[in-house]
């Protein structure tokens, strides 16, 4: 009985699978393959693309994984682009029967054409753009699937010939060939054959020259056209007239000639037409009827005649693009009502009167380019009435009258070239604000504005040229990115600023004919970048400073013209100038052996004189300077003999009784350096950098310089020296606690600690020499923007950093000193930072100060601060 119930179960599940459809169990059978299959590919492509990270073995669910799609559970698309994939394409692949789309773009195959895709029967869309397949096409492409519908091989190396198979696709809606290495010739007829194509590009192929096929208009489904750049020659057929439902037509950077065919310009479906770089002439068509044009590039081209008036028709144009033809009359006022205009670029033509008026106000203009035509009249009034515009370049015009009102708050202008016009009037103080923090380059040379130079300019100002206009003011300050400035012949006054740190990524400075006084500041050494230095013609004095030696990157000086006196500085040998001017001033002394040949203008200085007469300068010796006559030489020599005689006889004797008077005094101790760091300099350097010319500023307890010291082999170094006053009545006990003090100042090593290099001290005064911090003091950061010529405002990625490098130095203070030091004046004045913004902290001797003041014994212990950086000093400014 049981065995009859086993039976009859068993013949019951058999009928039961007896109805269940066959294709359920091969689609399932199917499927399970898939996912092995998948599994496969991602053992041979490797587990680190992003998208076959994600495929598990222990998930059944395939479909779900990214790059997979599937139509009942059955894998039909395979998306894996920018995978970084570089093992050839496995014949698995193909594995996949009802794999339809295929899309690999995007990464680094480097074989042949992958001929095993020829298995795969059923695809319609094959991507393998942008990867580094190379070699040339298979002729027997045509053996991929017959249902192929889309085929992109572009962004690749293929090279020689498209072979004629590439027209047996009789499905094909897009061929993409474009960018590759193709150097034969291509098979228009084959291509003419595609009669369903929708999209074709062959651009950017060095193939073999040939005019641009006729057979092409039989391609009459044709909506992108895309032909630049493959060396096609002759005229445009009229027989692809016939492709009227083109969007983009693109024949630039060809070698077309003949005159751009009428029915182009009435393609009504046409937004897209790139026709520049080629050589067509003749007028443009003044019937235009496609009006769904978007974007219109005809330059470089040789177009002529006038700019036809239906342009202002295309409501939906962006660009207009008409640069580099020959183009005459004036641009249609109609122009400036398109609502969409973005773009213009009507550069280097032969147009005349004025811009059309509205131009601006109706549309998000960008860009307006219409620089070296005949143009006149003033700018339009609305130009940045829809706050978009970046770019104005109207240069070589004769435009005039004063700039319109709305670039005042134009705070989107990245670019201002309007130079060699007639403009006039004050211009916007606006525009040189720290607000319009985008506008890098000005050029507005060669007009008539007016109006006060500021000493401080938006930080991004890269490029600023204001030459030959009538602008007033001081020399600025601040300019943190600038690498040109020139503003020759203007009515710029005052002394060139002490402090160029501002200014200090200047490559080109031109400050010639001006009223500019006073002297050549010794910090001119921190414009190490500077290649071009121009300041003649102005009223500048006192010496040339020797810190022009230091600067290797200078080719270029004129000094000129100027009221400079003194010696030309011995480190001139050190330059490598391919131009230098120094003449009419008031130098003396001789030149430097270097600077005597023929290309250097030293002339009209009549204190100058040269070694000999090798020299291709007509210049006098030296030595004969002191040569008089012999007779004249003998009676001087005689007179001076007997009066210096006489004074040595009076001083020996007054000497002597002086002597007498104060032989208990004390002799003056001589310099004594003591260095806490390797040195490459001397004291004598650093004695004769202390001058009115180097001084910085003054504290509680001194005057500070700024030195620039050369060391053995040439190069120089610059260096902060601090000369401290009311030491003159130290006894014995306070000059031994201010050398115990500076002693341990010396031996304190730590990156966000300002370096103390040496001592040097006498018995009249005290030098400490610190390591020069080029952007100065936090302060001056912080608190100082309300003045002439203030620094720009830190941003907060900057102001974190120097919170971060303040707090180390203390806490290497507080912890890492023995004995521990307390700074007890711990404010922004006493923060200084480098040419990179990086923080130090700046000691001082205030407990020896302190005693000193009172009186009082000195601690045997260094005790400098005790309050904190206050967090609110950082976020103020």
């Amino acid at each position: 009985m049981p065995n009859n119930f086993y039976i009859s179960f068993f013949l019951f599940i058999r009928l039961l699978l007896s109805f269940q459809p066959k294709s359920y169990a091969q689609s399932t059978n199917q499927s399970d393959d898939d996912h092995q299959i998948l599994l496969g590919l991602k053992q041979h492509w490797g587990r680190n693309s992003p998208a076959l990270s994600g495929w598990n073995a222990s998930s059944a669910a395939h479909c779900n994984w990214g790059g997979v799609t599937c139509t009942n559970g059955v894998v039909t698309a395979i998306t894996l682009s920018n995978q970084s994939f570089i093992k050839p394409i496995p014949a698995s692949l193909c594995f996949l029967k009802d794999l339809a789309i295929l899309d690999l773009s995007y990464n680094n195959f480097s074989t042949s054409f992958p001929i095993i895709l020829y298995n795969c029967s059923n695809l319609n869309y094959l991507d393998l753009s942008n990867n580094l397949f190379v070699g040339n096409l298979p002729d027997d492409i045509n053996r991929l699937s017959t249902q192929l519908e889309h085929l992109n091989l572009s962004g690749n190396s293929f090279t020689g010939s498209i072979p004629p198979s590439i027209g047996w696709f009789p499905g094909l809606k897009s061929l993409i060939l474009d960018t590759n290495g193709f150097d034969g010739s291509y098979p228009a007829e084959g291509i003419s054959n595609l009669t369903n194509l929708e999209i074709l590009t062959l651009a950017d192929n060095p193939f073999a020259s040939a005019p641009v096929p006729w057979e092409f208009g039989k391609l009459i489904h044709l909506t992108v056209l895309w032909l630049s750049d493959m060396n096609i020659t002759g005229e445009i057929p009229d027989s692809l007239s016939n492709l009227t439902d083109l969007k983009t037509l693109a024949l630039s950077e060809n070698r077309i000639q003949g005159i751009i065919p009428m029915w182009i310009w009435q393609l009504r479906k046409l937004q897209k037409l790139y026709m520049y770089g080629n050589s067509f002439i003749g007028e443009t068509a003044a019937n235009v009827t496609a009006l769904n044009l978007v974007e219109i590039d005809v330059s470089a081209n040789i177009l002529t005649g006038t700019i036809p008036e239906d342009f202002g028709k295309l409501t939906s144009l962006t660009l207009l693009y008409l640069y580099y033809n020959q183009l005459h009359g004036p641009i249609p006022p109609t122009i400036g009502l398109l609502p969409n205009l973005a773009d213009i670029r009507l550069f280097n033509n032969k147009l005349s009167g004025a811009l059309p008026p509205e131009l601006g106000k109706h549309s998000p203009l960008g860009n307006l380019e219409v620089s070296n035509n005949n143009l006149s009249g003033e700018l339009p009034e609305g130009l940045c009435f829809n706050r978009k515009l970046h770019d104005i370049v109207v240069f070589n015009n004769s435009f005039s009258g004063k700039l319109p009102e709305s670039l005042e708050s134009c705070n989107t202008l990245d670019n201002l070239m309007m130079y060699n016009n007639h403009f006039s009037g004050e211009f916007s103080t606006s525009l040189w604000s720290v607000v319009t923090n985008k506008l890098s380059s000005v050029m507005i040379q060669n007009n008539n504005f007016s109006g006060t130079f500021p000493t401080q300019l938006p930080w991004n100002f890269t490029q600023l040229d204001i030459s030959n206009n009538k602008f007033s003011g001081p020399v600025p300050t601040l300019a943190g990115k600038m690498k040109v400035f020139k503003a020759a012949n203007n009515l710029l006054s005052g002394e060139i600023p002490w402090d160029l740190t501002g200014i200090s990524q200047i490559t080109d400075l031109d400050l010639s004919r001006n009223q500019i006084t006073g002297s050549i500041p010794m910090t001119i050494g921190v414009l190490k970048g500077l290649h071009a230095l121009n300041i003649s013609g102005n009223q500048i004095s006192g010496n040339i400073p020797a810190a022009f030696g230091f600067m290797s990157a200078l080719t270029i000086l004129d000094l000129s013209s100027n009221a400079l006196s003194g010696e030309i500085p011995k480190d001139f040998n050190k330059l490598r100038l391919s131009f230098l001017n120094l003449s009419m001033n008031q130098l003396s002394g001789e030149i430097p052996t270097s600077l005597q040949i023929e290309a250097y203008d030293l002339h009209l200085n009549p204190g100058l004189c040269v070694s000999s007469n090798n020299s291709k300068h007509n210049f006098p010796i030296c030595m004969a300077r002191s040569n008089f006559s012999n007779d004249l030489s003998r009676r001087l020599v005689t007179l001076f003999s007997v009066l210096a005689s006489i004074v040595f006889l009076s001083s020996a004797v007054a000497g002597f009784l002086v002597l007498r008077k104060q032989k208990h005094r004390q002799k003056p101790l001589p310099w004594k350096l003591t260095p806490f760091h390797a040195l490459h300099f001397t004291e004598h350097g650093i004695l004769s950098g202390l001058c009115e010319q180097n001084w910085i500023g003054s504290g509680r307890s001194g005057k500070v310089y700024h030195v620039h010291v050369a060391d053995e082999a040439g190069a120089g170094t610059t260096v902060a020296v601090k000369k401290i006053w009311r030491l003159q009545s130290l006894d014995e006990n306070l000059e031994k606690d201010f050398l115990a003090e500076v002693q341990i100042l010396g031996e304190i090593r730590h990156t966000n600690i300002v370096k103390l290099m040496c001592c040097i001290s006498s018995s009249e005064a005290k030098l400490l020499v610190y390591e020069f911090m080029e952007n100065g003091s936090l302060d001056r950061w912080l608190h100082q923007r309300e003045r002439i010529g203030a620094p720009a405002p830190l941003d907060w990625l900057t102001r974190l950093q120097i919170s971060i490098d303040s707090a180390r130095g203390l806490c290497y203070l507080h912890h890492g000193c023995s004995p521990a030091i307390v700074h007890r004046d711990v404010k922004s004045a006493n923060i200084l930072l480098d040419s990179e913004f990086r923080a130090k902290v700046t000691l001082g001797l205030l407990g020896f100060f302190s005693n000193l003041e009172n009186q009082s014994q000195f601690l045997p212990w260094v005790e400098l601060s005790a309050t904190c950086l206050q967090s609110m000093d950082i976020r103020r400014g």
